[in-house]
């Protein structure tokens, strides 16, 4: 019987290469991939929209925060989406020398539009799945997120607004 190192081990080597697989079979690796065939849209791009979707305006260092990324590359972000008119920036009234983002209507109905293609491939993943996998998916998915925020020292955040429970973009 393998000590409690080398199953360890074992385990995050296979959880390595579950995820590997997860993120190539999702496509998620290829950044011309969007999951509206007539608007282009990478995959840091939905999220952004996301996360403006669902916490309102927020300033190019507290999006940068929220998704991980360095303020150059959300200061990229914000502007492809501000061509497309899918976000605005505006002056933060509490201190004018601050920048918000906001999301306009048609960058929430393209944000819907996601969710809801998310939604459906989703359940058509599920549905395809025996109740006891999908119940261990709900429990083990969110435990490796709790744990994964916990080693950040931070709360975990759960899904709210539109298309709750599916907060990918």
């Amino acid at each position: 019987m393998p000590d409690k190192e080398t199953a360890g081990e074992a385990t995050a080597a296979r959880l390595h290469a579950l995820v590997m697989d997860l993120v190539r079979t999702g496509g998620f690796l290829d950044p011309d991939q969007s999951a509206l065939p007539d608007r282009p849209l990478t995959l840091s791009q939905g999220f952004a929209l996301y996360e403006l979707d669902v916490s309102g305006p927020l300033s190019q260092r507290a999006l940068a925060e929220r998704l991980r990324l360095d303020k150059s590359s959300v200061s990229r972000i914000a502007a492809e989406l501000q061509g497309q008119d899918l976000v605005e920036r505006e002056r933060d009234p509490a201190d004018r020398r601050v920048l918000l983002l906001r999301i306009t209507d048609a960058g929430r109905a393209v944000r819907t539009r996601l969710a809801s293609g998310f939604n459906t491939r989703f359940d058509d993943w599920t549905s395809r799945m025996a109740p006891a996998e999908l119940d261990a998916l709900l429990v083990g998915l969110p435990a490796l997120i709790r744990v994964m925020h916990e080693e950040r020292e931070e709360e975990p955040r759960l899904p709210q607004g539109p298309g709750a429970g599916s907060p990918a973009p």
